[in-house]
């Protein structure tokens, strides 16, 4: 019981957070055919000020674009550009907008020409999309860093900009994949969510993170709703989840909801003790802690992941 009112308590203040814009993932019935998609949420210095910067990226069998969408101070959307990403529409796959912000001129620059990608709605490499603002690429999302600031003429911004929150919407029957950093010093984990829970077996469930079982939940159909926590390169990551459409629903479908949460860095045992941390990659605890010896050296921020798995048949 005590799980179920954590869980309930921290979901209702990390969505707190959310912009208006992220209501578009939540209801993915909706839509006439499965939508699967990644909600982006910063913060960048545009117009002399701080503001909310959503980059969505959509993806269904008729559809494929991004919206990447500019809030104004009171929170609302007051520009935005969708760039379609459907691979007949070449011409669209470089292109430019501009846009005045409280009298502040923004340009908002793409390439997706030379995009690779993976059946996810983002690519995975060889893209960029830069915001332009005051002679200064404010925001920068993709890996083309060298092109996106030879085509924009603009510096590096003084205020780096921040990803706080993302959302990612993934339709399977058994497993769901995402993708997810949660220090900027260290690459992107490969996270899943698989689960067994038809059959003459107890329901259960696994999250991994880059191949290895972080957490192992058996008797699903009395733990449905809990949280735990993971240790990913030194830095603790509380993960909280809510199935109970996966094993009550009529239809055996529905939603599971997973949020990741990243805490602050602690020094292990060894490192205080001033001897070597052994290199052993060792699980314990049942599969939901793993210990690396890579260094962790930038702070964390209110970084959140959500993710909506939708179980089909």
């Amino acid at each position: 019981m005590a799980a179920q009112l954590s869980f309930r308590a921290f979901s209702r203040g990390a969505h707190q957070e959310s912009t208006s814009t992220d209501k578009l993932a939540d209801s993915p019935g909706t839509y006439k055919a499965p939508q699967s998609t990644v909600t982006l949420v910063y913060q960048a210095h545009i117009g002399r000020c701080w503001r909310n910067v959503t980059v969505l990226w959509s993806r269904n069998l008729m559809s494929h674009y991004v919206n990447v969408m500019v809030n104004s101070l009171q929170g609302e959307i007051c520009y935005s550009c969708k760039v379609d990403l459907n691979p007949w529409l070449f011409w669209t796959k470089k292109g430019s907008k501009s846009f005045e912000l409280e009298g502040c001129q923004v340009v908002i620059h793409w390439d997706f020409r030379s995009a690779k990608f993976s059946g996810r709605p983002e690519p995975s490499s060889d893209y960029y999309v830069a915001i332009v603002s005051d002679g200064e690429v404010v925001l920068l999302v993709g890996d083309n860093k060298k092109k996106a600031y030879r085509r924009t003429k603009a510096r590096p911004a003084l205020a780096d900009s921040v990803l706080y929150h993302k959302k990612e919407i993934v339709f399977a029957k058994k497993s769901f994949s995402t993708r997810c950093k949660f220090d900027e010093s260290n690459p992107e984990h490969d996270i899943v969510v698989e689960s067994s829970t038809t059959g003459d077996k107890d329901p259960e469930m696994w999250i991994s993170v880059d191949g290895i079982v972080m957490i192992q939940v058996k008797n699903l159909q009395w733990k449905f709703r809990g949280n735990q926590t993971m240790i990913i390169n030194k830095q603790p990551v509380e993960v909280f989840w809510d199935v109970h459409d996966w094993l009550f629903s009529n239809s055996g479908q529905g939603q599971g909801l997973f949020i990741f949460k990243p805490g602050t860095p602690a020094e292990s045992e060894d490192e205080r003790d001033g001897s070597p941390q052994a290199d052993n990659g060792d699980i314990s605890d049942g599969g939901s802690t793993y210990f690396s010896t890579k260094s962790q050296t930038s702070s964390t921020h209110d970084f959140c992941l959500f993710l909506y798995a939708w179980k089909i048949e």
